[in-house]
């Protein structure tokens, strides 16, 4: 169990209720969110498998080919290794070893990832209370979701903002940022002291 204070996550602490758990309800609650999401926003990928197409299909050309090109981006989460599926099934596999899941490596790609995200989401409970490593496994469904997210959604990525650490390291953090530490001088900034950094100067151009 844990013995800290603080959510090993966002570092916030963490109220008489969820003391002994490793992370927050708040990041909890995010992870849950996320692995009931997942399934149909993967169930989307192949509408946006061609460079052009939007929500409502692929986009056509005059002929009977397929359009190209492909995002091989979109294609590489199709697969079994994708950044999607693999991770997913690595905490079944590891929660399994706990007593707390069984993988199942059989069924198109669908079906395992609604099989993966079904298992993860009803052991969540467990492993926020009980696996020291919760908080590398809701980054990585979160990093799933948000990525299945910009795809589906035609969302960039966050822009990020240059900060300036007191030993004047030059930090780029993202307004979701969880926390960041110092390249140089090892200083851990939670979420919001991450956001209270001052920014860093423009430097002008040579």
């Amino acid at each position: 169990m844990n013995d800290l204070d603080t959510c090993l996550r966002c570092h916030r602490d963490l109220r008489d209720y969820e003391t002994r758990q490793y992370i927050c309800g708040r990041c909890e609650d995010l992870a849950s969110r996320a692995l009931n999401e997942i399934p149909q926003l993967y169930s989307q990928l192949g509408q946006h498998l061609h460079r052009g197409a939007g929500g409502n299909g692929p986009a056509v050309s005059g002929s009977k080919a397929a359009p190209v090109p492909l995002r091989l981006a979109v294609l590489d989460m199709q697969t079994e290794k994708g950044p999607i599926l693999a991770p997913l099934q690595g905490w079944v596999r590891d929660w399994e070893t706990y007593g707390h899941g069984e993988l199942a490596e059989t069924g198109s790609l669908q079906d395992r990832i609604d099989g993966a995200c079904r298992t993860l989401r009803y052991n969540l409970r467990w492993a926020v209370q009980h696996h020291p490593a919760v908080d590398e496994a809701v980054d990585e469904f979160l990093a799933a979701w948000r990525t299945l997210t910009r795809i589906t959604t035609g969302e960039t990525a966050p822009r990020r903002i240059a900060v300036t650490c007191p030993c004047q390291q030059t930090l780029r953090i993202t307004l979701d940022t969880r926390g960041e530490t110092c390249p140089r001088c090892g200083a851990e900034y939670g979420h919001a002291e991450a956001l209270r950094l001052p920014l860093a100067e423009r430097r002008a151009a040579a």
